[in-house]
């Protein structure tokens, strides 16, 4: 930013001075940045307010949109305000002050009325007046010191300003910024991995649509527009985005107005209300909420999901309720253009969740397969830590693509640039690094990382730099997609059992549900139900004479001939057992016994044993049955494998493939520590 940008933002927020002691510090932008947007609107009108004014009787039975045709041709910007006031004016009337102020908001075109109304300042005008500080606060924005008319701010300059203004706002409120602000060095890192292959953006007035869906305050947006214009000045970027923070919403709109961009963006959530239902776009960018749960919009989404399959936006699968992220993947996925039609290109944030989480079979993984089995993931980026305003966490950067270059398809790249940032001399919440050049010039690690992307080199090992100091790692690897899914196979083994009618196990059967519940009744009638109870009582009794009839001294190692024994003893006593009767016998009168016969069913196949039932994971390009035979039958010869059950599954270990081995510190290095930390804590415990 040049000298006049400091010299305007700095006498801006030094506006602040004034709201010291009523506002906390994270609480100045709900001041600075709808003043500022409603003083450049002001600044803007000004040259054809006269003109404004005079067309407007003309127009009064006039529908909305003819009337907003018709004034905003003539101010030649998409708002217009019918008022007699402008800020200059509202100073003449300082008893009326806020009246006045919230009439003269209330005479903007409706975009604007609704930007200031999602900025809640309504609540801040009330604030400030009551606080005898509105006359103030708004006689230093219209102060000859503060230029903000287009003659001497154009709206390039004043869209710098501006994001400067949202940017120092974001990094006061650090505690919440996450949700709304995301880095500008890693949105320049997602830009420039998004849009350095593509090979058209330098043509002659190239127009490309670029979206996101959890916009914020619309600096990706912004980003990627910049970029493209930097590269070819006569290229037409139209952005695209939706947010649900009213606020955030609020900012953005008012960025985009002020530098009077082609550019839609849409209140709402993206999942219940998708503004950009029938749009495909070119690039797609995004850093949606880390772990937020979508419980609320539960319903909109698993209707969709059972009802249109892929013809929806869900049709891989749903995630954990409580992590929406991959839903966000697949509302941009379902955006993407037609190979076709050019294809598309997406970069998307995520923590760590949406690499592993979920087994073969669950919505996570089944998202993950669909993603790669359409060969659309081209590159995970693990990104340091401390990166985030209200996070700590680690974060990954995925680049997503149905127009793979020829030498990428059926591959997979990662990256890892977990060692390159540098640590910044002061954290703002819990961001403690940053990526970039540094403050000694060296190690520029977004050109770093984008061209380790482009040159696509396996086991590429580079020089990175963490903590200033300087060391050599293993940052590129490629894999084949097939390497990132396994098939989940269940082994069984067989049920054996033995069997025994001794006291202690007929003793079980008071234990078993099914048997307990012959003693239940759900009779309402009190008289009913007590004889249906006492019923039951004596058919519990009967069942247990019979087993007592037994000889408790035999131990059956075969479960048919203890059910022939049974239905002997059952027929002497005149006695014809349920279904749920035998098998709660047979329950609480066996134990489990690897000498005893296998347990058959009906069609005189091993039984399976729950208990012993395991689970293996094989990888996809492993054949199932020779790793069965290999790493399964010596261990367990009787086991087989239920094919019925086998699911395919994927994930990606991205931090399991640069582990590196860290031998552990030799043993008297260890007791030297021990001893030296024994002899503090005996200082200590001497001095109490």
């Amino acid at each position: 930013m040049s000298q006049s940008h400091s010299q305007i933002v700095s006498f801006i927020w030094s506006i602040c001075n004034l709201l010291r002691g009523i506002y906390r510090r994270n609480e100045y932008r709900k001041v600075i940045l709808p003043l500022t947007v409603i003083r450049r609107f002001d600044c803007i009108l000004e040259a054809t307010k006269d003109k404004v004014l005079e067309a407007i009787p003309r127009l009064d039975d006039k529908s909305d949109n003819i009337m907003f045709e018709s004034l905003t041709r003539i101010t030649g910007v998409k708002f217009f305000n019918k008022s007699k006031l402008n800020m200059k004016k509202l100073l003449d009337d300082p008893e009326n002050i806020a009246i006045n102020l919230q009439s003269y908001i209330n005479d903007f075109s409706p975009n604007v009325v609704k930007i200031i109304e999602y900025f809640s300042f309504s609540e801040q005008i009330a604030r400030l007046q009551e606080s005898n500080l509105l006359y103030m606060v708004l006689q230093k924005f219209v102060n000859d010191e503060l230029d903000l008319s287009p003659r001497a701010v154009d709206n390039t300059e004043m869209g710098l300003i501006f994001e400067e203004l949202i940017r120092i706002g974001a990094e006061q409120s650090n505690e919440e910024a996450g949700e709304h602000f995301t880095p500008r060095e890693v949105i320049e890192l997602m830009v420039n991995l998004l849009l350095s292959p593509e090979q058209d953006l330098a043509k002659s007035h190239v127009v490309k649509t670029i979206f996101d869906p959890a916009c914020g305050t619309g600096g990706m947006l912004t980003a990627a527009e910049n970029y493209i214009k930097e590269l070819n000045r006569d290229a037409q970027p139209h952005l695209y985005g939706q947010d649900w923070n009213k606020e955030s919403y609020a900012v953005c709109c008012s960025d985009m107005l002020i530098k009077g961009e082609k550019a839609e963006i849409h209140y709402g959530c993206s999942f219940e209300q998708d503004g950009f239902s029938t749009n495909r776009f070119d690039y797609m960018l995004a850093n949606p909420p880390f772990g937020v749960e979508w419980k609320k919009q539960q319903k909109t989404i698993t209707t969709e999901h059972e009802n249109l399959g892929f013809n929806g936006r869900f049709g891989a699968g749903l995630p954990r309720i409580n992590d929406g992220s991959l839903l966000f993947l697949q509302h941009m996925i379902s955006k993407m253009r037609d190979t076709k039609e050019g294809g598309s290109r997406i970069a998307i944030v995520f923590n760590g969740s949406p690499l592993f989480t979920g087994d073969a079979g669950s919505g996570e993984s089944n998202i993950r397969k669909w993603i790669i089995e359409n060969d659309w993931l081209e590159a995970i980026v693990a990104m340091p830590d401390q990166l985030f305003y209200n996070t700590g966490i680690s974060t990954y950067i995925w680049i997503i693509t149905n127009k793979k270059e020829k030498h990428r398809q059926g591959k997979i790249q990662l990256i890892d640039a977990r060692l390159f940032y540098h640590k910044m001399r002061k954290s703002l919440g819990n961001k403690r690094h940053i990526i970039g050049d540094g403050e000694d010039n060296r190690f520029d690690h977004i050109s770093q990382i984008t061209k380790i992307h482009a040159d696509f080199i396996h086991n590429q090992e580079l020089e990175t730099i963490s903590n200033t100091e300087p060391s050599t790692a293993i940052v590129s690897k490629i894999f084949a997609n097939q390497d990132f899914g396994y098939s989940k196979i269940v082994v069984e083994r067989p049920l054996r059992l033995n069997f025994m009618a001794s006291e202690e196990r007929i003793a079980n059967l008071d234990t078993i549900r099914a048997f307990a519940k012959l003693a239940e009744s759900k009779k309402k009638d009190p008289t009913q139900r007590l004889k249906e109870m006492e019923a039951g009582k004596a058919r519990q009794e009967q069942i247990k004479a019979m087993l007592q009839s037994l000889d408790d001294s035999i131990l059956y190692k075969n479960r048919k001939l203890f059910i022939q024994a049974i239905d002997k003893a059952a027929a002497a006593n005149k006695l014809s057992l349920t279904a749920p009767e035998l098998k709660a016998i047979l329950e609480a009168l066996s134990e489990r016994d690897e000498t005893a016969d296998i347990c058959a069913n009906s069609k005189g196949k091993p039984e399976a044993d729950t208990e012993l039932r395991d689970t293996e994971s094989i990888p996809l390009k492993e054949d199932i049955q020779a790793y069965f035979q290999r790493e399964v039958l010596p261990h367990v010869p009787d086991a087989w494998i239920d094919k019925s059950k086998t699911r395919i599954g994927y994930e990606i270990p991205l931090n399991r493939h640069f582990y590196i081995y860290q031998p552990p510190r030799a043993l008297d290095v260890i007791e030297a520590e021990l001893k030296t930390i024994e002899a503090e804590i005996a200082n200590l415990l001497g001095g109490l």
